[in-house]
C-alpha cells in the first residue's frame, strides 16, 4: 500500500523562520493559515485527515475534478471591535486551498466528509484491485503429442481388448473341443 505524503519545502522554511522570529519576538506580516493534513489508505478507500480548528463546516468547500480533490476553505479572526488589547496574534488566518492527487482508482462520485471537533475527515472509497487474469497459451506442438498419446493410448486398449477378445475365444474353442471328446467317448 502506498501512502500519499507531499512535502512543501518553501512551506518548510516559511514555517522555521515564523519559529525563529517568534524567539526573538518579531511577527511576519502576512501570514496565511495551512491546515495539516495526514492521507493514508488500506485496501478499500483512502483517507485524508484535515486540521481546522476555529474553521466552521459552513466555510470548508470540497471540490473533486479530474481525480484531483482540494479542500478550500477560510479561518476567520473572530474578535470584537470592543475588545481591544490584543499585544500579539501568533495564530494564522485567511483563505487556505490545498489539492491533492487521487489515483484511477478512487470512486470520486462517493467522497464521505464529515467535520467534527475542528478535524475533517474525507474517506474515498477505492474499486476492488483486479488481479491479471492469466491466459494459457496453447502449442500447436502440444496439442499434436497430446493427440499423439490419446491415440496411443486408445489403439493399445483396443489391443488389449482384441487380445483378450482372441484368449477368451481360444479358450472356449478349448472348452467346445474337451466337451465334444468326451461326449465322444
Amino acid at each position: 500500500m502506498a501512502t500519499l505524503s507531499r512535502w512543501d519545502p518553501f512551506g518548510e522554511m516559511q514555517r522555521l523562520t515564523e519559529q525563529m522570529l517568534r524567539g526573538w519576538g518579531g511577527e511576519l506580516e502576512g501570514r496565511t493559515f495551512a491546515p495539516a493534513v495526514d492521507v493514508y489508505e488500506d485496501a478499500d478507500a483512502i483517507y485524508l485527515k484535515a486540521e481546522l480548528p476555529g474553521v466552521r463546516a459552513d466555510d470548508v468547500g470540497i471540490d473533486v475534478e479530474n481525480h484531483v480533490l482540494t479542500i478550500r476553505g477560510e479561518r476567520r479572526l473572530e474578535r470584537d471591535d470592543k475588545r481591544e488589547g490584543y499585544r500579539r496574534i501568533e495564530s494564522s488566518y485567511g483563505a487556505f486551498a490545498r489539492s491533492f492527487a487521487l489515483p484511477e482508482s478512487a470512486l470520486t462520485d462517493r467522497v464521505d466528509a464529515d467535520m467534527e471537533d475542528g478535524v475533517l475527515k474525507l474517506r474515498i472509497p477505492k474499486q476492488p484491485e483486479v488481479g491479471a487474469k492469466r491466459i494459457p497459451v496453447k502449442s500447436r506442438e502440444r496439442s499434436r503429442q497430446e493427440k499423439q498419446i490419446t491415440a496411443t493410448a486408445s489403439s493399445g486398449a483396443t489391443r488389449s481388448g482384441e487380445e483378450r477378445a482372441g484368449k477368451e475365444g481360444q479358450q472356449a474353442a478349448r472348452t467346445q473341443a474337451q466337451q465334444g471328446e468326451a461326449q465322444k467317448t
